[in-house]
Protein backbone atom coordinates (compact mmCIF):
# COMPACT_ATOMS: atom_id res chain seq x y z
CA UNK A 1 0.00 0.00 0.00
CA UNK A 2 3.11 2.89 0.93
CA UNK A 3 4.31 2.00 -2.20
CA UNK A 4 1.48 2.14 -4.09
CA UNK A 5 0.96 5.72 -2.83
CA UNK A 6 4.42 6.50 -3.49
CA UNK A 7 3.73 5.52 -6.61
CA UNK A 8 0.83 7.33 -7.14
CA UNK A 9 2.63 10.83 -5.38
CA UNK A 10 5.46 10.37 -7.97
CA UNK A 11 3.30 10.20 -10.84
CA UNK A 12 1.28 13.29 -9.63
CA UNK A 13 4.50 15.05 -9.02
CA UNK A 14 5.58 14.43 -12.53
CA UNK A 15 2.00 15.50 -14.16
CA UNK A 16 2.38 18.72 -12.46
CA UNK A 17 6.09 19.24 -13.22
CA UNK A 18 5.11 18.75 -16.85
CA UNK A 19 2.36 20.92 -17.04
CA UNK A 20 4.37 23.91 -15.12
CA UNK A 21 6.76 23.60 -17.72
CA UNK A 22 4.59 23.60 -20.52
CA UNK A 23 3.13 27.17 -18.94
CA UNK A 24 6.77 28.20 -18.74
CA UNK A 25 7.65 27.42 -22.59
CA UNK A 26 4.16 29.64 -23.16
CA UNK A 27 4.27 32.12 -20.61
CA UNK A 28 4.96 35.81 -22.14
CA UNK A 29 7.80 38.03 -20.47
CA UNK A 30 5.73 40.14 -18.52
CA UNK A 31 3.91 37.19 -16.49
CA UNK A 32 7.48 35.36 -15.69
CA UNK A 33 9.08 39.29 -14.46
CA UNK A 34 5.34 39.04 -12.04
CA UNK A 35 6.27 35.97 -11.51
CA UNK A 36 9.79 36.97 -10.43
CA UNK A 37 8.53 40.21 -8.56
CA UNK A 38 6.23 38.21 -6.35
CA UNK A 39 9.22 35.91 -5.07
CA UNK A 40 10.88 38.95 -4.45
CA UNK A 41 8.39 40.47 -2.65
CA UNK A 42 7.72 37.03 -0.42
CA UNK A 43 11.48 37.05 0.36
CA UNK A 44 11.54 40.88 1.52
CA UNK A 45 7.92 40.84 3.46
CA UNK A 46 7.75 37.10 5.15
CA UNK A 47 9.31 35.47 7.67
CA UNK A 48 10.07 32.33 5.57
CA UNK A 49 10.85 34.48 2.37
CA UNK A 50 13.69 36.08 4.66
CA UNK A 51 14.63 32.53 6.11
CA UNK A 52 15.05 31.43 2.49
CA UNK A 53 17.12 34.66 1.11
CA UNK A 54 19.38 33.98 4.41
CA UNK A 55 19.82 30.63 3.59
CA UNK A 56 20.47 30.75 -0.38
CA UNK A 57 22.82 33.49 0.35
CA UNK A 58 25.11 31.32 2.76
CA UNK A 59 24.60 28.96 -0.50
CA UNK A 60 25.45 31.28 -2.97
CA UNK A 61 28.66 32.56 -0.78
CA UNK A 62 30.20 29.45 -0.70
CA UNK A 63 29.95 28.44 -5.12
CA UNK A 64 33.72 30.00 -5.24
CA UNK A 65 34.31 27.31 -3.02
CA UNK A 66 32.52 24.76 -5.29
CA UNK A 67 33.62 26.16 -8.64
CA UNK A 68 34.46 22.84 -10.10
CA UNK A 69 30.77 21.33 -9.70
CA UNK A 70 29.32 24.88 -10.26
CA UNK A 71 31.08 25.46 -14.13
CA UNK A 72 29.34 21.73 -14.69
CA UNK A 73 25.80 23.11 -14.25
CA UNK A 74 27.02 26.22 -16.39
CA UNK A 75 29.30 24.65 -18.94
CA UNK A 76 26.38 22.08 -19.42
CA UNK A 77 23.28 24.61 -19.56
CA UNK A 78 25.46 27.19 -21.68
CA UNK A 79 26.01 24.47 -24.46
CA UNK A 80 22.51 23.50 -24.51
CA UNK A 81 21.24 27.41 -25.24
CA UNK A 82 24.18 28.22 -27.58
CA UNK A 83 23.39 25.13 -29.50
CA UNK A 84 19.16 25.65 -29.51
CA UNK A 85 19.90 30.23 -29.86
CA UNK A 86 22.23 29.16 -33.23
CA UNK A 87 19.57 26.53 -34.69
CA UNK A 88 16.64 28.57 -33.62
CA UNK A 89 18.42 31.74 -35.29
CA UNK A 90 19.28 29.71 -38.84
CA UNK A 91 15.19 29.16 -39.17
CA UNK A 92 14.80 33.22 -38.20
CA UNK A 93 17.34 33.72 -40.47
CA UNK A 94 15.85 31.93 -43.68
CA UNK A 95 12.15 33.09 -43.03
CA UNK A 96 13.11 36.18 -42.24
CA UNK A 97 15.17 36.82 -45.85
CA UNK A 98 11.65 35.10 -47.61
CA UNK A 99 9.35 37.06 -46.06
CA UNK A 100 11.14 40.32 -46.79
CA UNK A 101 10.76 39.39 -50.34
CA UNK A 102 7.37 40.35 -52.11
CA UNK A 103 5.33 42.78 -51.46
CA UNK A 104 0.94 42.67 -50.75
CA UNK A 105 0.47 45.02 -53.91
CA UNK A 106 2.39 43.10 -56.22
CA UNK A 107 1.34 39.51 -57.39
CA UNK A 108 2.66 35.84 -59.07
CA UNK A 109 0.68 34.38 -61.37
CA UNK A 110 0.56 30.63 -61.97
CA UNK A 111 -0.78 27.68 -63.72
CA UNK A 112 -3.49 26.02 -61.62
CA UNK A 113 -2.41 23.78 -58.90
CA UNK A 114 1.04 24.93 -59.48
CA UNK A 115 3.06 24.88 -55.98
CA UNK A 116 5.95 26.65 -56.89
CA UNK A 117 7.71 28.76 -60.08
CA UNK A 118 9.58 26.21 -61.68
CA UNK A 119 6.49 23.83 -61.40
CA UNK A 120 4.20 26.06 -63.94
CA UNK A 121 4.04 27.37 -67.52
CA UNK A 122 2.09 30.10 -68.94
CA UNK A 123 2.01 29.97 -72.72
CA UNK A 124 1.97 32.94 -74.52
CA UNK A 125 -2.23 33.64 -75.39
CA UNK A 126 -2.32 33.18 -71.53
CA UNK A 127 0.33 36.09 -70.60
CA UNK A 128 -1.55 38.41 -73.14
CA UNK A 129 -4.93 37.92 -71.55
CA UNK A 130 -3.41 38.38 -67.81
CA UNK A 131 -1.47 41.72 -68.99
CA UNK A 132 -4.50 43.18 -69.77
CA UNK A 133 -6.86 42.35 -66.71
CA UNK A 134 -8.02 45.67 -64.57
CA UNK A 135 -6.17 46.94 -61.68
CA UNK A 136 -2.58 45.91 -62.92
CA UNK A 137 -0.51 49.30 -62.74
CA UNK A 138 1.38 51.43 -65.12
CA UNK A 139 4.85 52.21 -66.24
CA UNK A 140 5.44 55.92 -67.53
CA UNK A 141 4.84 54.30 -71.27
CA UNK A 142 1.97 53.04 -70.34
CA UNK A 143 2.28 49.72 -70.36
CA UNK A 144 1.24 47.35 -67.49
CA UNK A 145 3.51 46.83 -65.17
CA UNK A 146 3.07 42.62 -65.79
CA UNK A 147 6.62 40.67 -66.15
CA UNK A 148 6.70 37.29 -67.68
CA UNK A 149 9.90 35.38 -66.45
CA UNK A 150 11.40 32.20 -66.91
CA UNK A 151 12.70 30.31 -64.19
CA UNK A 152 15.19 27.20 -64.30
CA UNK A 153 17.54 25.14 -62.43
CA UNK A 154 21.80 26.30 -62.95
CA UNK A 155 24.76 24.67 -62.12
CA UNK A 156 27.69 26.83 -60.89
CA UNK A 157 31.08 25.61 -59.02
CA UNK A 158 30.56 26.73 -55.52
CA UNK A 159 32.99 29.05 -54.00
CA UNK A 160 36.01 26.71 -51.60
CA UNK A 161 34.83 23.15 -53.43
CA UNK A 162 36.70 21.77 -56.13
CA UNK A 163 36.36 22.92 -59.43
CA UNK A 164 33.94 20.16 -60.49
CA UNK A 165 31.76 20.72 -57.33
CA UNK A 166 28.58 22.11 -58.82
CA UNK A 167 25.98 23.68 -56.70
CA UNK A 168 22.33 24.62 -57.98
CA UNK A 169 21.41 28.45 -58.78
CA UNK A 170 18.13 29.90 -60.05
CA UNK A 171 18.26 31.35 -63.28
CA UNK A 172 15.55 33.81 -64.16
CA UNK A 173 14.82 35.02 -67.23
CA UNK A 174 13.17 38.33 -67.52
CA UNK A 175 12.46 41.35 -69.82
CA UNK A 176 12.36 45.19 -68.87
CA UNK A 177 9.29 45.23 -66.83
CA UNK A 178 10.84 43.16 -63.91
CA UNK A 179 12.96 46.06 -62.53
CA UNK A 180 9.82 47.89 -62.21
CA UNK A 181 7.52 45.62 -60.99
CA UNK A 182 10.69 45.08 -57.97
CA UNK A 183 12.11 48.31 -57.88
CA UNK A 184 14.49 47.10 -54.69
CA UNK A 185 16.37 45.31 -57.02
CA UNK A 186 19.51 47.80 -57.44
CA UNK A 187 22.57 47.24 -59.72
CA UNK A 188 25.46 47.90 -57.53
CA UNK A 189 27.90 47.09 -59.93
CA UNK A 190 28.51 47.42 -63.18
CA UNK A 191 25.36 47.97 -65.28
CA UNK A 192 22.19 45.42 -66.76
CA UNK A 193 21.95 43.28 -69.51
CA UNK A 194 21.39 43.92 -72.84
CA UNK A 195 18.40 42.37 -74.19
CA UNK A 196 19.12 39.56 -76.92
CA UNK A 197 22.52 38.87 -75.84
CA UNK A 198 24.06 36.24 -73.48
CA UNK A 199 24.53 38.38 -70.48
CA UNK A 200 23.53 37.93 -66.57
CA UNK A 201 23.80 40.03 -64.01
CA UNK A 202 23.70 38.27 -60.49
CA UNK A 203 22.44 39.07 -57.15
CA UNK A 204 25.25 39.70 -54.22
CA UNK A 205 24.24 36.66 -51.94
CA UNK A 206 25.06 34.61 -55.51
CA UNK A 207 28.17 35.78 -55.85
CA UNK A 208 29.23 34.96 -52.53
CA UNK A 209 28.20 31.61 -52.90
CA UNK A 210 29.58 30.42 -56.40
CA UNK A 211 32.42 30.97 -57.78
CA UNK A 212 32.99 33.07 -60.87
CA UNK A 213 30.67 35.89 -60.48
CA UNK A 214 32.77 38.50 -61.15
CA UNK A 215 31.96 41.34 -63.72
CA UNK A 216 33.95 40.45 -66.59
CA UNK A 217 34.42 36.90 -66.33
CA UNK A 218 32.32 34.20 -68.65
CA UNK A 219 30.35 31.50 -66.93
CA UNK A 220 28.38 28.22 -68.86
CA UNK A 221 24.89 27.97 -68.23
CA UNK A 222 23.49 25.18 -70.12
CA UNK A 223 24.82 24.88 -73.07
CA UNK A 224 25.91 28.21 -73.50
CA UNK A 225 28.59 30.50 -72.40
CA UNK A 226 27.35 34.15 -70.79
CA UNK A 227 29.09 37.10 -69.71
CA UNK A 228 28.86 38.70 -66.03
CA UNK A 229 28.04 42.30 -66.48
CA UNK A 230 26.81 43.57 -63.44
CA UNK A 231 25.90 43.02 -59.80
CA UNK A 232 22.33 43.30 -58.13
CA UNK A 233 21.21 44.03 -54.48
CA UNK A 234 17.35 44.09 -53.06
CA UNK A 235 18.14 42.53 -49.40
CA UNK A 236 15.67 39.49 -50.01
CA UNK A 237 15.74 36.45 -51.48
CA UNK A 238 16.53 37.54 -55.14
CA UNK A 239 20.02 38.16 -54.24
CA UNK A 240 20.34 34.34 -54.54
CA UNK A 241 19.39 34.75 -58.03
CA UNK A 242 21.38 35.46 -61.41
CA UNK A 243 19.35 37.19 -64.26
CA UNK A 244 19.30 37.64 -67.71
CA UNK A 245 17.23 38.22 -70.75
CA UNK A 246 13.80 35.64 -71.64
CA UNK A 247 14.63 35.54 -74.76
CA UNK A 248 18.11 34.45 -74.72
CA UNK A 249 17.09 32.03 -71.65
CA UNK A 250 13.65 30.31 -73.26
CA UNK A 251 16.61 29.50 -76.26
CA UNK A 252 19.17 28.35 -74.38
CA UNK A 253 17.05 25.61 -72.30
CA UNK A 254 14.33 25.43 -75.09
CA UNK A 255 11.58 26.98 -73.71
CA UNK A 256 9.92 28.62 -76.33
CA UNK A 257 7.34 31.37 -76.40
CA UNK A 258 6.03 30.03 -72.72
CA UNK A 259 6.98 31.16 -69.10
CA UNK A 260 6.68 29.79 -65.83
CA UNK A 261 5.10 32.75 -64.17
CA UNK A 262 4.06 36.42 -64.56
CA UNK A 263 4.72 38.94 -61.80
CA UNK A 264 2.52 42.26 -61.65
CA UNK A 265 2.37 45.31 -59.96
CA UNK A 266 -1.26 46.47 -58.98
CA UNK A 267 -2.62 50.14 -58.59
CA UNK A 268 -3.03 48.87 -54.57
CA UNK A 269 -3.25 46.00 -52.25
CA UNK A 270 -7.17 46.82 -52.41
CA UNK A 271 -7.17 45.47 -56.13
CA UNK A 272 -5.66 42.55 -55.40
CA UNK A 273 -9.14 40.34 -54.72
CA UNK A 274 -10.81 41.50 -57.79
CA UNK A 275 -7.84 41.30 -59.50
CA UNK A 276 -8.25 37.75 -58.72
CA UNK A 277 -11.34 37.50 -59.15
CA UNK A 278 -10.93 38.92 -62.95
CA UNK A 279 -8.70 36.17 -63.52
CA UNK A 280 -10.92 33.32 -61.89
CA UNK A 281 -13.76 34.43 -64.01
CA UNK A 282 -12.12 34.01 -67.57
CA UNK A 283 -12.97 31.23 -68.69
CA UNK A 284 -9.49 31.27 -71.23
CA UNK A 285 -7.60 30.96 -68.23
CA UNK A 286 -6.50 28.05 -65.53
CA UNK A 287 -4.40 29.77 -63.34
CA UNK A 288 -3.95 30.55 -59.59
CA UNK A 289 -3.01 33.92 -58.24
CA UNK A 290 -1.81 35.21 -55.16
CA UNK A 291 0.76 38.20 -53.62
CA UNK A 292 4.07 37.84 -53.67
CA UNK A 293 4.48 38.70 -50.57
CA UNK A 294 1.81 35.35 -49.75
CA UNK A 295 4.10 33.29 -52.22
CA UNK A 296 7.02 33.52 -50.48
CA UNK A 297 5.65 33.31 -46.63
CA UNK A 298 4.38 29.82 -47.50
CA UNK A 299 7.64 28.35 -49.60
CA UNK A 300 9.55 29.09 -46.36
CA UNK A 301 7.19 27.33 -44.12
CA UNK A 302 8.01 24.04 -44.26
CA UNK A 303 11.97 24.21 -44.28
CA UNK A 304 11.52 26.71 -41.17
CA UNK A 305 9.78 24.15 -39.50
CA UNK A 306 12.33 21.21 -40.21
CA UNK A 307 14.69 23.74 -39.15
CA UNK A 308 12.92 24.53 -35.73
CA UNK A 309 11.75 21.11 -34.84
CA UNK A 310 15.47 19.62 -35.72
CA UNK A 311 17.12 22.22 -33.11
CA UNK A 312 14.23 21.93 -30.15
CA UNK A 313 14.99 17.98 -30.43
CA UNK A 314 18.64 18.59 -30.33
CA UNK A 315 18.30 20.90 -27.53
CA UNK A 316 16.10 18.42 -25.26
CA UNK A 317 18.56 15.97 -25.43
CA UNK A 318 21.63 18.18 -24.71
CA UNK A 319 19.09 19.46 -21.81
CA UNK A 320 18.54 16.43 -20.70
CA UNK A 321 22.02 15.82 -20.28
CA UNK A 322 22.48 19.26 -18.92
CA UNK A 323 19.48 18.10 -16.08
CA UNK A 324 21.14 14.98 -15.18
CA UNK A 325 24.49 17.22 -14.53
CA UNK A 326 22.74 19.80 -12.65
CA UNK A 327 20.76 16.66 -10.39
CA UNK A 328 24.41 15.80 -9.67
CA UNK A 329 25.57 19.12 -8.67
CA UNK A 330 22.89 19.87 -6.98
CA UNK A 331 22.67 16.55 -4.42
CA UNK A 332 26.34 16.66 -3.64
CA UNK A 333 25.91 19.96 -2.51
CA UNK A 334 22.81 19.05 -0.39
CA UNK A 335 25.06 16.06 0.79
CA UNK A 336 27.72 18.06 2.16
CA UNK A 337 25.68 21.09 3.75
CA UNK A 338 23.18 17.99 5.38
CA UNK A 339 24.32 19.09 9.10
CA UNK A 340 24.15 22.50 8.10
CA UNK A 341 20.33 22.42 6.65
CA UNK A 342 19.69 19.97 9.83
CA UNK A 343 20.39 22.62 12.14
CA UNK A 344 18.72 25.37 10.46
CA UNK A 345 15.75 23.24 10.67
CA UNK A 346 16.69 21.73 13.93
CA UNK A 347 16.65 25.97 15.06
CA UNK A 348 13.11 26.53 13.53
CA UNK A 349 13.88 26.97 9.71
CA UNK A 350 10.72 25.42 7.91
CA UNK A 351 10.84 23.23 4.62
CA UNK A 352 9.93 25.43 2.14
CA UNK A 353 12.70 28.23 2.66
CA UNK A 354 15.00 25.39 2.42
CA UNK A 355 13.82 24.23 -0.80
CA UNK A 356 13.40 28.31 -1.97
CA UNK A 357 17.03 28.47 -1.08
CA UNK A 358 18.58 25.32 -2.79
CA UNK A 359 16.10 26.17 -6.07
CA UNK A 360 17.65 29.59 -5.83
CA UNK A 361 21.22 28.54 -5.86
CA UNK A 362 20.50 26.40 -9.31
CA UNK A 363 18.14 28.89 -10.69
CA UNK A 364 21.50 31.34 -10.12
CA UNK A 365 23.99 28.68 -12.08
CA UNK A 366 20.88 28.19 -14.96
CA UNK A 367 20.87 31.90 -15.51
CA UNK A 368 24.40 32.70 -15.81
CA UNK A 369 25.03 29.73 -18.23
CA UNK A 370 21.64 30.98 -20.03
CA UNK A 371 23.13 33.88 -20.64
CA UNK A 372 26.62 32.84 -21.60
CA UNK A 373 25.11 30.47 -23.95
CA UNK A 374 23.15 33.24 -25.83
CA UNK A 375 25.90 35.57 -25.51
CA UNK A 376 28.09 32.96 -27.71
CA UNK A 377 25.70 32.17 -29.84
CA UNK A 378 25.20 35.65 -31.07
CA UNK A 379 28.90 36.22 -31.27
CA UNK A 380 29.48 33.43 -33.70
CA UNK A 381 26.05 33.51 -35.71
CA UNK A 382 24.80 36.35 -35.93
CA UNK A 383 24.93 37.64 -39.40
CA UNK A 384 26.64 34.76 -40.57
CA UNK A 385 26.08 33.59 -43.87
CA UNK A 386 24.82 30.27 -45.18
CA UNK A 387 22.30 28.95 -48.26
CA UNK A 388 19.68 25.78 -48.42
CA UNK A 389 17.54 24.95 -51.37
CA UNK A 390 15.18 26.84 -51.65
CA UNK A 391 11.78 26.01 -53.56
CA UNK A 392 13.72 22.84 -54.60
CA UNK A 393 15.12 25.20 -57.65
CA UNK A 394 18.45 26.47 -56.10
CA UNK A 395 20.53 27.46 -53.12
CA UNK A 396 19.19 30.53 -51.30
CA UNK A 397 21.84 32.85 -49.34
CA UNK A 398 20.43 33.94 -46.31
CA UNK A 399 21.91 35.14 -42.99
CA UNK A 400 21.63 33.60 -39.02
CA UNK A 401 19.46 36.18 -36.87
CA UNK A 402 20.09 36.39 -33.38
CA UNK A 403 16.74 38.10 -32.13
CA UNK A 404 16.13 39.49 -28.76
CA UNK A 405 13.22 36.76 -28.74
CA UNK A 406 15.15 33.84 -29.67
CA UNK A 407 17.66 34.79 -26.44
CA UNK A 408 14.48 35.17 -24.58
CA UNK A 409 13.51 31.80 -25.33
CA UNK A 410 17.10 30.13 -25.17
CA UNK A 411 16.51 31.86 -20.79
CA UNK A 412 14.25 29.95 -20.57
CA UNK A 413 15.34 27.28 -21.47
CA UNK A 414 18.09 27.46 -19.21
CA UNK A 415 15.81 28.05 -15.83
CA UNK A 416 13.49 25.49 -16.58
CA UNK A 417 16.42 23.18 -17.61
CA UNK A 418 17.74 24.72 -13.81
CA UNK A 419 14.26 24.53 -11.99
CA UNK A 420 14.38 20.57 -12.71
CA UNK A 421 17.80 20.29 -12.12
CA UNK A 422 17.11 21.63 -8.58
CA UNK A 423 13.88 21.00 -8.04
CA UNK A 424 14.43 17.44 -6.44
CA UNK A 425 17.43 18.08 -4.58
CA UNK A 426 15.63 20.93 -2.81
CA UNK A 427 13.06 18.56 -2.16
CA UNK A 428 15.55 15.95 -0.50
CA UNK A 429 17.12 18.62 1.38
CA UNK A 430 13.35 19.84 2.62
CA UNK A 431 12.72 16.39 4.07
CA UNK A 432 16.14 15.22 5.24
CA UNK A 433 15.98 13.45 8.59
CA UNK A 434 16.86 16.18 10.98
CA UNK A 435 17.90 13.22 13.85
CA UNK A 436 19.88 11.22 11.43
CA UNK A 437 21.45 14.40 10.09
CA UNK A 438 22.72 15.70 13.82
CA UNK A 439 23.65 12.40 14.87
CA UNK A 440 26.59 12.87 12.20
CA UNK A 441 27.67 16.01 13.84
Amino acid sequence: MNKLVKWGRGLLTALALIAGLALWAIAPWPVLLALAAAVALWMLLTRSGQQAASVAGVGISTLRQRLGSSSVVVIGIAGVVAVLVAMLSMAEGYRQTLSRTGSDDSVLVLRGASAAEVMSTLDLASINVIEQVPGIARGPDGRPLASPETVVAANLPVKGMAPDVDGSVQLRGVGDRAWLVRPQVKIVQGRKFETGKREVVVGSGAQRQFAGLEVGKQIRLGSEQWTVVGVFKSGDAMDSEVWADAEMVAATYRRGASRNAVVAKLTSAKEFKSFKAALAGDPRLQVDVTTTAEYFAKQSETMTTVIRVIGIVVGSIMAIGAVFGALNTMFATVATRAREIATLRAIGFRGLPVVVAVMLETMLLALVGGLIGGLLAWAIFNGYTASTIAGGVGQLTFDFRVTGALLWSGLKWALAIGFVGGLFPALRAATLPVTAALRAL
